[in-house]
């Protein structure tokens, strides 16, 4: 489609660049408004709150997505969340590693990256070591690891996706949004809350369209890219480290612009504030989730937005598995972290 807009001076990787800056700069603002986040929605003081949020967004962005595939605008058939050989160990293992990460980081790295954008230095070397690791499993010395795990798979044939299960993606998607509009509705959260929460639901399926198919163009083709935070730090770690040798993409926009919004929202609204470590314990735990999270993400094949809030749209069995596993993981070390600091002496 993109073809038709007559454009002669700028190309659809360029274009896809500005469209990301744009989506990140409203995510976040609604994520910095909202504080939404995936731990604070399982593990959080404020849990059924958050969660309200969380889930109403993610009840919207499967409706969305689904009704853009009903639609024919976009198809997730050769997508690699839709490959019939599914990593079921890197992806357990993976998502175990990425919800003990964000517990000890206290937060999941969208959030990390929000808060980047708010004078928070722990959130930004959360973010950068989770860079850093994340390309290191990607293409470096932690990749052997992600290809060792990655060859212990199932063969799910065509049930890679509920779409495929009785009902098709009409029942799987109904239930789906049903169930998690119904933890927002019992959330207690006000209107105002839930409605930001829509919004940021719509960023999914709205990315979806626009790369995979507004931005769509035959002769200089782009990947079809939704909300997601490993694939685009790493991407945004080496277009800053050699920019002059590869361009921007997707990823590069998208980070730039929640950091973007995060900081206009906190001035505007108030929240900006330079905040660091208060002692070394709390560095090295903060690290050590940071690296927990960059390779947890890298194996599951995405993080709370990346296989959650932009991969359950999709139907992929691959995404829920993962977004299921990060819960998992989440939990047990929340569980662990309190046993620690509370013992039972009998």
């Amino acid at each position: 489609m993109f073809e038709s807009f007559g454009f002669e001076t700028l190309t659809a990787p360029q274009a896809v660049v500005y469209f990301a800056l744009a989506i990140g700069v409203v995510f976040g603002i609604l994520a910095q408004i909202t504080k939404f986040c995936f731990r604070r929605s399982l593990v959080g003081e404020d849990s059924r709150a958050a969660a309200g949020v969380w889930f109403t967004a993610l009840a919207v962005a499967v409706l969305g997505t689904q009704g853009a595939v009903a639609l024919g605008w976009i198809s997730f058939d050769a997508h690699r969340f839709m490959v019939s050989e599914v990593p079921v160990l890197a992806i357990a293992v993976g998502g175990l590693l990425f919800g003990a990460g964000m517990v000890l980081t206290r937060g999941c790295i969208s959030r990390l990256t929000v808060l980047s954008g708010t004078g928070n230095l722990r959130a930004a070397l959360v973010l950068l070591s989770f860079a850093v690791v994340a390309h290191m499993t990607l293409k470096g010395v932690l990749a052997p690891i992600r290809v060792a795990l990655g060859q212990v798979t199932v063969n799910m044939g065509e049930a890679v996706s509920l779409a495929a299960l009785p009902g098709g993606p009409l029942l799987w998607s109904g239930l789906i949004a049903a169930a998690a509009l119904a933890i927002g509705l019992r959330s207690g959260n006000r209107p105002l809350h839930l409605a930001l929460a829509v919004l940021i639901g719509l960023l999914v399926p709205l990315a979806w369209v626009g790369t995979g198919f507004i931005l769509f163009d035959d002769f200089d083709p782009i990947a079809m890219e939704s909300l997601s935070f490993t694939s685009p730090s790493a991407e945004t770690l080496f277009w800053g480290i050699a920019s002059t040798s590869i361009p921007a993409g997707f990823g590069v926009g998208l980070l730039g612009g929640v950091v973007a919004g995060a900081l206009l929202a906190s001035l505007i609204f108030g929240g900006f504030a330079w905040q660091s470590f208060e002692t070394p314990r709390q560095t090295g735990r903060y690290l050590l989730g940071a690296v927990l999270m960059g390779i947890g993400g890298v194996l599951a094949g995405g993080c709370t937005l990346g296989a959650g809030l932009s991969g359950v749209p999709t139907l992929s069995v691959a995404a829920i598995l993962a977004i299921v596993m990060i819960a998992l993981g989440a939990k047990a070390t929340h569980a662990l972290l309190r046993d620690a600091a509370h013992p039972v002496i009998g």
